[in-house]
């Protein structure tokens, strides 16, 4: 059962943690619970009530009209809402909704709804990944478990699998080629497989080496592939001093090969004295730069 404070439904909702105050003490919408030390907090029925509350409040409704909504009305009126209109603000809020409940065909059949809306790249882009960041807040602050990162992230994993699966284009003889892989020590894969699937969607050549490579075997597939460029993605938190040894030795180990690196600690601490090594924020910024190579 989650536990947030203001801070965190902030950054899950979207909505100021003054703003919600305010909406507790005029319009009752939601009422923390509190700890011994009088520290508000609130539970998953709390989250998902001021989610269904944040989508239909960016959707011109007025928050006293809201508030006299019953619980059911409210999941109603955004049910409806998501089926009108096509704002993946509201897709991601609804995924986030079925994977807190832990429903599965709730998931499944959103998921569904909007790959045939918005076709399988964009759902990918502009909901599924936005998703995941979000998943990233939870786990951060302990509010989903391991259990349920998993069960989500699998069900997203074989989309993305079939996906690539499914790509008919067949890369040009003269193709440029790219390795993917993750580190040792990183098993966090989803992103990495989006990466994947756009290079190779965008005619690509695409090697991928998957979950927690070792240098020396990074370095002997590299010698044997020969490709023109690599990708990574770094989730987990390694120490400044062995996140800077890891791309030291990339940069000397691969020095005539651009390597393309996403992730929250490399772009948290920032990087620049690694000729060869190039950080990008998301699968959009990583589709941009490989458009234009």
């Amino acid at each position: 059962m989650g536990n947030y404070s203001i801070k965190e439904l902030e950054k899950l909702s979207g909505i100021k943690a003054h703003t919600i105050r305010i909406w507790e003490k005029r319009h009752s919408i939601i009422e923390p619970a509190r700890t011994n030390t009088n520290i508000r907090y609130y539970s998953d029925e709390d989250l998902k009530k001021i989610l269904n509350v944040s989508i239909l409040n960016n959707h011109g409704f007025k928050i006293s009209q809201i508030a006299s909504l019953t619980r059911s009305d409210l999941v109603e009126h955004v049910k409806t809402l998501s089926e009108e209109k096509t704002d993946t603000g509201i897709y991601i809020d609804q995924l986030t909704l079925s994977m807190i409940d832990f429903d599965e065909l709730k998931f499944e059949k959103l998921l569904a709804g909007y790959i045939l809306k918005l076709g399988f790249e964009r759902t990918l882009l502009e909901v599924v990944y936005p998703f995941l960041t979000k998943i990233g807040v939870l786990w951060l602050s302990n509010n989903i478990s391991p259990i349920q990162e998993h069960f989500i992230t699998n069900l997203i994993r074989q989309k993305i699998v079939v996906a690539i699966d499914g790509i008919t284009i067949k890369p040009a003889e003269d193709a440029k080629k790219i390795v993917l892989f993750l580190p040792e020590n990183e098993m966090h894969e989803i992103g990495l497989l989006f990466f994947h699937y756009l290079l190779k969607n965008m005619g690509f050549q695409t090697y991928y080496l998957g979950q927690y490579v070792p240098l020396a075997d990074l370095e002997k597939s590299v010698g044997r592939l020969q490709p023109d460029y690599m990708v990574a993605s770094i989730s987990y938190s390694p120490s400044l001093k062995q996140l800077n040894k890891f791309l030291t030795e990339l940069n000397e180990r691969f020095a005539a090969i651009n390597i393309y690196i996403t992730g929250r600690p490399v772009l948290q601490k920032g990087f620049s004295e690694h000729t060869n090594l190039h950080f990008f924020k998301d699968a959009t910024a990583l589709k941009e730069e490989f458009t234009i190579l």
